[in-house]
């Protein structure tokens, strides 16, 4: 279709719509974006489209929404997997979008909703400071034993592909949206965390993981975007967030 990309999203947080903006960044697509919105505008068009897509498309839960065309899709592993295959960041093999959907559905699984949950470990409407101690407990037990865990993982990943001479990236030679969505789940606990993984960085264990987070960061596209004024700052009330008493390191 040749009609434009619209991402649906709230203003004023990178969010799980962030990932959106990075393939779209990466690829050069031209796309709009309700963030240059009002906070109130873009709820309300974020309200407008969850309360029915139209169109043929069916009510929808929560955002990040991709309008293209009629097409109105939700999730975003669902929303990447559309626009992996189109805009060439979905691996050169057919097979190889299952397998860059699987690396980027657990790089979600653990460096996103787990680190989400460590702020709300109760309930999402909770607010924090109604649930400050669990908070405290969750985050440290993640840091003594989750982060280095995800971290492990993506360094075998990575390693593996560098013995078998295949490249440096999560599929190997090819970049995909996989090392984006990787990069931003590595970014955000880095505001969320920063000592736990300053000091993991500095074990050495994870050498690989974190050059794959300068190396995306460094992309033309991508360090453009970064720089501009498209990159919402992270705050706390978003998926990632810093809470001074969560800034646990390892025993």
């Amino acid at each position: 279709m040749a009609a434009p990309y619209e991402l649906i999203y709230y203003a004023g947080v990178p969010g799980r719509g962030e990932h959106v903006r990075l393939i779209l960044e990466e690829a050069g697509a031209p796309y709009q974006d309700t963030q240059f919105l009002s906070f109130d505008e873009a709820r309300q068009r974020v309200t407008t489209w969850l309360a029915g897509g139209g169109h043929g498309n069916p009510r929808y839960f929560a955002p990040p929404l991709l309008k293209h065309g009629d097409l109105v899709i939700s999730q975003t592993p669902n929303i990447l997997l559309y626009l992996g295959s189109r805009l060439g960041l979905a691996g050169e093999q057919e097979d190889d979008v299952y397998r860059v959907n699987a690396l980027a559905l657990t790089a979600l699984d653990g460096l996103s909703n787990e680190v989400h949950d460590a702020h709300h470990p109760i309930a999402v409407m909770l607010p924090y400071a109604d649930q400050r101690e669990e908070s405290r407990r969750r985050s440290k037990e993640w840091v003594q034993s989750r982060l280095p865990s995800h971290l492990a993982y993506w360094q075998k990943v990575l390693v593996e592909n560098e013995e078998r001479g295949s490249g440096p990236w999560l599929l190997g030679s090819t970049f995909t949206y996989a090392d984006l969505v990787l990069f931003q789940c590595l970014d955000g606990t880095h505001y969320a965390f920063p000592k736990a993984m300053r000091q993991a960085r500095d074990t050495g264990k994870y050498d690989r993981v974190f050059k794959l987070w300068e190396d995306v960061k460094a992309r033309p596209n991508i360090a453009a975007y970064l720089a501009s004024s498209r990159r919402q700052k992270y705050q706390d009330w978003g998926v990632y967030r810093h809470y001074d008493d969560n800034d646990v390191i390892a025993e």
